[in-house]
């Protein structure tokens, strides 16, 4: 096992294919309900996936899906899960002013800890859609009760990220909540994405590998990884009209992506978010 000392955090965000943000040209949220709903299916898998390792995990859930399907909240919550706020219907933070992204996020989080009777303290914001034109949305988590966020991938990308923020988690605004970045690899003075996504399925696993080793031995920090329950479903219908480069982001590897998930159980060590990072004694920025 590689880099023993280390307890790394595995991350899925809780949505079916049609709701990604780069099918909203394509699939309007009125027809969602029209739509085969796959996700059931994809989260057993991944819940039997954790239990053959005996991983836990945080399942960052939109709320869509847990009002359509609460006994799959339930399930995730018995295998000792983590549940946690993805928001409602998978709205852009950067989309919504600060009344919409309250009433969001307020009801994201009630519906969650009322369907599976736990407490909900984290929140990850659809495609990592806090920057820094809307950094008041760490005020309303902080107000709305969540203890900690997952919203910045620091890295420069066409839908997201913002590159100059801290690597590693840190405290935001007044302190009372926790920023936990998904996980970059600092080369040359640039981050590149290690930890997920489709990036997972595009490179070579071994690569995947080396670079989360890299950030345990090197930064000697737990890395974030994250992934969604459809990038395992290679029945997925194929969404018609998309542009060629949504085509290949999107389908890229997925026949791959269950074997490489069995991989990287087996070589690193995985926990949930709440469990490694509250707590921790963090500077604020």
């Amino acid at each position: 096992m590689l880099a023993p000392a280390i307890t790394n955090a595995l991350t899925i965000d809780v949505e079916d294919y049609f709701q990604v943000s780069a099918f909203a040209p394509y699939i309007r949220r009125d027809e969602w309900d029209q739509r085969e709903c796959r996700v059931e299916r994809n989260v057993n898998r991944i819940l039997q996936l954790l239990a053959e390792r005996d991983v836990k995990a945080t399942f960052f859930t939109l709320g869509w899906i847990a009002e359509r399907y609460p006994q799959l909240v339930r399930h995730i919550v018995e295998g000792g899960h983590e549940l946690a706020s993805h928001g409602y219907g998978h709205e852009r933070a950067s989309d919504l002013d600060r009344g919409a992204f309250t009433r969001d996020v307020t009801h994201a989080k009630k519906l969650l800890e009322d369907l599976s009777g736990t407490s909900v303290s984290g929140y990850r914001a659809p495609s990592f859609s806090i920057g820094v034109g809307n950094l008041w949305a760490f005020d309303v988590l902080a107000e709305a009760g969540y203890r900690y966020s997952s919203s910045i991938y620091p890295l420069k990308h066409d839908h997201y990220g913002m590159p100059d923020s801290p690597r590693f988690a840190y405290r935001v605004g007044s302190g009372a909540l926790l920023e936990v970045p998904v996980t970059t690899l600092r080369v040359m003075n640039r981050n590149l994405p290690s930890s997920g996504g489709g990036y997972f399925r595009l490179l070579p696993y071994s690569l995947s590998r080396w670079m989360i080793g890299r950030v345990n031995r090197e930064d000697r920090e737990a890395a974030v990884f994250y992934f969604h329950p459809w990038e395992l479903d290679v029945g997925q219908p194929r969404v018609a009209g998309i542009d060629a480069k949504t085509r290949f982001r999107h389908y890229v590897n997925i026949p791959r992506m269950d074997s490489r998930l069995q991989s990287l159980l087996a070589d690193f060590r995985w926990g949930r978010m709440d469990e490694i990072f509250l707590g921790r004694a963090l500077a604020t920025v």
